[in-house]
């Protein structure tokens, strides 16, 4: 491991990791130099997992111990940053009590079609712009079979901080692409053999407890929380599928609602009726 002592915090090699509790300079930051952060212990295990590279990790001393392991294998080029406590977040500009961080790089967005290819089951995304719900997403996605993540317009960066944290770094291993509006993509999956379906809280809706998978390969489509799918989506797509609620309560949390959907109908799931 390439240990690395840094006592001060205007250092130019600690600057990917500046002022992280603001989003807008964060934004920018990130995508000109093509970088992404990973937070915590676990999220900076999945990165030095993950197909992307890691750039550098940044330790707060009392806590390098504890990741010891994890970094012993890092090669030369990648440095482990390693501060005081006070000097991490002062650097960082909060708390980050846990006291580690990687940095890794992005990589070329990749095509649709190279995404897709072998999937039998993905996810669908439009208009999703909470990093929250698109983190739990893409961990609920890992964790239950689903082998790819489309992005239509509107969705946040997968790769932003809280998102990567919230995924528990799984974002890192389910493949992603941005696709053009849904309306216009959904002929495009038809074409792969993807039946599409379309999560709505609509009474005239099939219910998801009698919905048995529709074909080989399925895409499930999921709308922002508050306005869910546009109705183009909706009306394009094979099948509308709807979670029963209880009396007074007409839909949950999109998040909440894509695990479900995922547990039913993914490839891989624990339940498959009809299959």
């Amino acid at each position: 491991m390439n240990q690395v002592h840094v006592t001060d915090p205007a250092d130019p090699r600690l600057g990917d990791y500046t002022a992280l509790n603001d989003p807008a300079l964060r934004k920018r930051y990130e995508h000109q130099h093509g970088v992404f952060i990973a937070e915590g212990p676990n999220v900076v295990r999945e990165l030095l997992a993950s197909r992307f590279p890691t750039r550098s990790v940044l330790v707060a001393e009392e806590h390098l111990d504890g990741v010891h392991a994890d970094l012993d294998g890092l090669p030369d080029e990648v440095p482990v940053y390693v501060v005081a406590r006070d000097l991490l977040y002062e650097v960082v500009r909060f708390k980050l009590h846990q006291g580690v961080l990687g940095c890794g790089d992005r990589l070329p967005a990749p095509e649709p079609d190279t995404v897709v290819a072998g999937a039998r089951t993905v996810a669908v995304l439009e208009g999703l712009n909470d990093h929250e719900n698109l983190g739990t997403l893409f961990r609920s996605a890992r964790g239950l079979g689903v082998d790819a993540v489309l992005l239509a317009p509107g969705c946040a960066d997968p790769l932003y901080r809280r998102s990567v944290r919230v995924s528990m770094g799984h974002v890192l291993h389910v493949p992603f692409a941005r696709i053009p509006q849904l309306g216009l993509a959904l002929p495009w999956l038809h074409d792969h053999g993807f039946a599409t379906v379309a999560l709505t809280p609509r009474e005239d809706a099939t219910d998801l407890e009698a919905t048995a998978r529709p074909a080989r390969r399925i895409a499930v489509l999921l709308g922002a929380e508050g306005p869910g799918l546009s109705e183009e989506a909706i009306a394009g797509a094979s099948h509308a599928v709807r979670i029963a609620m209880q009396h007074g309560v007409d839909s949950i949390n999109v998040a909440a609602a894509g695990a479900i959907a995922f547990y039913a109908l993914a490839s891989d799931g624990p339940h498959q009726p009809g299959r």
